[in-house]
């Protein structure tokens, strides 16, 4: 479980891709769309720093903190996956993501549950989708396997 939660955490730096704060979606919520009737557990994790190393090499930048709040699912007892939610800026407001792995490492869904920006700048959630069901791999970049936003989106 360690390597695909130090791949997820690598993943999080591309939520930045996406009024007072909106909220989309309660954590609650996001949690039952990914894992639908499963069981969610949330758990604290302190990366070693060779962890913290090797997920800052990953997402090609600093990690805030080594420590990880991953939301660990199962359904009918049986691994589910992981899930994280992350809060940064994406000019100057705030937007608060999900990203959640399967437990063979492949992306379930990837969510923006609240975004201080203009809705405007959101991409659509179609944009979103491209995620799903790809590996943790190096193509999951912009202009490689994903397409960048384009128009005013962010």
């Amino acid at each position: 479980m360690r390597r695909p939660l130090l791949a997820l955490a690598a993943l999080l730096p591309l939520l930045a891709d996406g009024a007072a704060a909106k909220v989309l979606l309660t954590q609650p919520e996001a949690l039952e769309l990914v894992f639908p009737g499963c069981a969610v557990e949330r758990r604290t994790v302190y990366l070693s720093e060779a962890q913290a190393r090797d997920a800052e090499r990953d997402a090609g930048t600093r990690l805030i903190s080594a420590i990880v709040h991953p939301y660990v699912a199962r359904c009918a007892g049986e691994p589910a996956g992981i899930a994280l939610f992350d809060t940064h800026v994406v000019r100057t407001l705030a937007e608060t993501g999900l990203v959640a792995i399967d437990p063979d490492g492949e992306l379930l869904r990837v969510e923006v549950i609240a975004f201080d920006e203009p809705l405007d700048y959101l991409p659509r959630p179609e944009w979103y989708r491209q995620f799903d069901g790809r590996g943790l791999d190096p193509e999951l970049e912009l202009r490689r396997a994903l397409r960048p936003v384009t128009g005013a989106s962010l």
